[in-house]
């Protein structure tokens, strides 16, 4: 039975490359009773019907997937921000770096539209650089029309599955095409009255870039933590992770607990206490959340 990996899906159609060839194909019913839904990304077994057709039969075991973008089997992440238009967002860049870790992959943080950033707007997120530099992130400041930066980052992708996220606007499309201009990726202005994005990519789909294969998803103006718990949120935090089992607690939150080392590491400057705070937001809205049954 023939193998291959989904690399498109729209409109209940899955699109599987297989020994360099692409077959258009759906999925059995038995997906729908199981309430599986084969994901861009993932190894399948299908039953060709054609010599361009078939039918999906097996998804193999995934070795991890996302919900928001649906995609299986990713082996890095790449999550864009921007200095400006959007403007630089470190909250929102933490709620990805959170969405990421939960799912251990390693991120990879760029910051475009340098070229577009005055010297103030600049110095400030040089210096938010240097807080993940800390943590251990690799975290790049650059622009899409310097070639010197695209090809270190071409070389990044390489034998790679790469998911690229970050909020509408960002530049993501515009990186893509700059890394590989056949793609011809649509791309589109800022809505300047909405100070944001508008949304040019409107699924899924994996790419050939630089021998390895990424991930275009469509923008983002909002994240949830539906899989994440109050317990693990820490964990999220490579910073904080590393020190929590010097909590005196079990279980310990970080929060109003007593002797937490996570909270000693904030007073001593060894943890950011704007990331900090960040987690005690999250922390807040998670423990809001409403139980599901």
């Amino acid at each position: 039975m023939p193998e291959g990996r989904i690399i498109s899906a729209m409109s209940g159609f899955y699109y599987v490359k297989s020994n360099g060839e692409i077959f258009t194909c759906k999925g059995r019913g038995v997906f729908r009773k199981k309430k599986i839904t084969p994901l861009v990304g993932d190894f399948v077994q299908f039953d060709k019907t054609n010599d361009q057709e078939g039918y999906i039969i097996k998804i193999e075991k995934r070795q991890n997937e996302l919900v928001r973008p649906p995609i299986a089997n990713i082996t890095q992440a790449i999550i864009v921000s921007s200095v400006v238009e959007p403007e630089f967002s470190s909250v929102l860049l933490d709620r990805f770096l959170v969405l990421i870790e939960e799912k251990r992959l390693q991120p990879i943080i760029l910051i475009t539209k340098k070229d577009l950033a005055t010297e103030e707007q600049l110095n400030k997120v040089k210096s938010y650089k240097k807080t993940y530099d800390k943590i251990g992130y690799t975290v790049k400041i650059i622009s899409s029309k310097e070639k010197d930066n695209l090809s270190s980052l071409g070389g990044m992708l390489t034998n790679h599955v790469t998911v690229i996220a970050g909020q509408s606007g960002v530049g993501k499309s515009s990186l893509l095409n700059a890394l590989n201009p056949s793609l011809v990726i649509k791309t589109d202005e800022i809505s300047k009255s909405l100070g944001r994005g508008k949304h040019t990519t409107r699924h899924v789909e994996l790419v050939e870039v630089n021998d390895g294969l990424v991930a275009d998803t469509p923008g983002f103006s909002s994240l949830e933590f539906q899989e994440i718990e109050a317990e693990t949120l820490a964990d999220c935090f490579p910073e904080m992770r590393s020190k929590s089992h010097l909590c005196k607690f079990r279980g310990c939150v970080h929060y109003k607990e007593p002797n937490c080392a996570i909270k000693r590491g904030v007073d001593e400057e060894e943890i950011s206490k704007e990331r900090y705070a960040h987690y005690i937001s999250f922390l807040q809205e998670i423990q809001a959340r409403k139980a599901r049954y």
